[in-house]
């Protein structure tokens, strides 16, 4: 009796065990999973810190109201430290973690480049919210790359026709002299083919200025600015070098009022050292600014941050690249609840799965309201031809304290976007030896 009685507690041992990790693994299974590539170190810790704090902060919050129709969301971050080599590390180690990832946001141009090349076989959707590759909003060549809500060609001709407002119009710019000083990457030479054909079509003089990165030492640069005098300057940094280069402006006595900075120069920590000497200085938004007013902000308070969940400092949340982060984790959640509709609510969906969401967003201004980003946001909806869904962009000016909107809504020159994407992703596809898809691919 004894030993039938081992066998039997052992066999209630087994079943038990077998339940256990059964109930694990349908736990699992019920998460979606969320890679988070960040750099919280190094030269570019002050602006990626509160991006992602803010896009960890967003996650912890769709979790707060429920998740998706049930589903929760489970993330890890890997430390990039803003390097090419080292994203691509974090995006291999964390792509089949956990069901695989539902998407990846690189945060960086370079990694961009260098994960769009490994995407489709991997079958994980590439989401660049206001960054990467601007040729990738054709969806056309670029399946599985997604550059929601505003490429670095938009922020550059919504910056251009900024300028050609104040000065009375693009006529009035023929004969003018505009300085692009740009971080010498690939993030810093996104802009330059667009810049080029407004300037042969309106006749202004480009001068391209190439700063070393990550920018500390910028006396040469503005040296040339100080020589040339450039009727605007517009700048295309990230980090310490937007800090410096204001800094160097002031020092030479250049015009804050004539720099244009492009929508990863527009922040706080770009000007909070300088205060003063920044006031007047322009940026181009990411559609927002800073919100500390938002429904969204008023309920990351109560949510999160009330219950001590908080990533960051709570005088952080509403601010400019705080909110840069929530909207970004946004849109990539969004495509996961527009997959749900789609292939079953309530269930986790795969990274092709969400890269069909992400491709058949619509998000409404209702859809907006509901989240929180009533006032922040304009509607956004792509589709296989258009992976990027809308081209709206403001410029806000920093007044010594605070960033205030100066513009009304701005929308990028479709006919001018449109055919550089065109000829810029054909060549891609030619390249690659890529194919077009068919009407009957987009349906997939």
């Amino acid at each position: 009796m004894k030993v039938r009685n081992v066998i039997l507690a052992i066999a209630a041992v087994a079943v038990g065990a077998s339940s256990l990790v059964a109930s694990t693994v349908y736990a699992q299974a019920k998460e979606q999973f969320i890679p988070v590539l960040s750099y919280r170190t190094g030269a570019y810790a002050p602006n990626g810190v509160p991006w992602a704090n803010g896009y960890v902060d967003y996650i912890k919050l769709v979790n707060a109201r429920g998740g998706i129709n049930g589903v929760k969301l489970s993330f890890e971050e890997c430390e990039t430290g803003y390097d090419t080599a080292r994203s691509v590390e974090c995006y291999e180690r964390l792509k089949g973690k956990n069901g695989g990832a539902s998407f990846v946001q690189p945060l960086s141009t370079g990694a961009t480049f260098a994960i769009t090349e490994k995407a489709p076989a991997d079958k994980v959707p590439v989401v660049t919210v206001g960054y990467g590759r601007s040729e990738s909003a054709d969806g056309s060549i670029f399946k599985w790359n997604f550059p929601i809500a505003g490429t670095y060609w938009v922020a550059a001709d919504t910056i251009l026709q900024a300028i050609a407002k104040k000065e009375g119009g693009f006529d009035k710019l023929k004969g003018k002299k505009i300085a692009l000083v740009y971080h010498d990457s690939p993030f810093g030479k996104e802009p330059i083919p667009l810049m080029q054909e407004r300037s042969k079509m309106h006749g202004f003089e480009l001068q391209l200025l190439p700063v070393t990165v990550p920018g500390v030492e910028q006396k040469a640069t503005w040296l040339q600015v100080r020589q040339s005098k450039p009727d605007y300057v517009v700048l295309w940094g990230w980090g310490i070098m937007n800090t410096t280069s204001i800094k160097e402006a002031q020092a030479t006595g250049y015009p804050r009022e004539k720099m244009y900075g492009v929508w990863w120069a527009g922040a706080e920590p770009d000007v909070k050292d300088v205060a003063d000497g920044a006031k007047g200085y322009n940026a181009v938004t990411m559609q927002h600014g800073a919100e500390p007013e938002s429904k969204l902000v008023k309920d990351m308070m109560a949510m999160v941050h009330g219950k001590g969940q908080g990533t960051g400092p709570k005088d952080e949340v509403g601010q400019v690249l705080y909110m840069r982060g929530a909207m970004s984790a946004m849109l990539g959640i969004e495509g996961v609840r527009a997959a749900q509709e789609r292939f079953g609510k309530g269930k986790v969906m795969s990274g092709e799965q969400v890269r069909w969401g992400l491709e058949n967003l619509n998000l409404t201004q209702a859809k907006l309201d509901t989240l929180g980003f009533a006032g922040v946001m304009r509607p956004i909806s792509t589709s296989c031809n258009d992976h990027m869904g809308a081209a709206w962009a403001r410029i806000h000016t920093w007044d010594g304290k605070a960033w205030k909107f100066t513009s009304d809504w701005l929308q990028a020159d479709e006919q001018i976007i449109k055919p550089l994407v065109k000829a810029t992703a054909a060549k891609y596809a030619a390249e690659k030896k890529l194919t077009p898809r068919t009407p009957a691919d987009c349906q997939s």
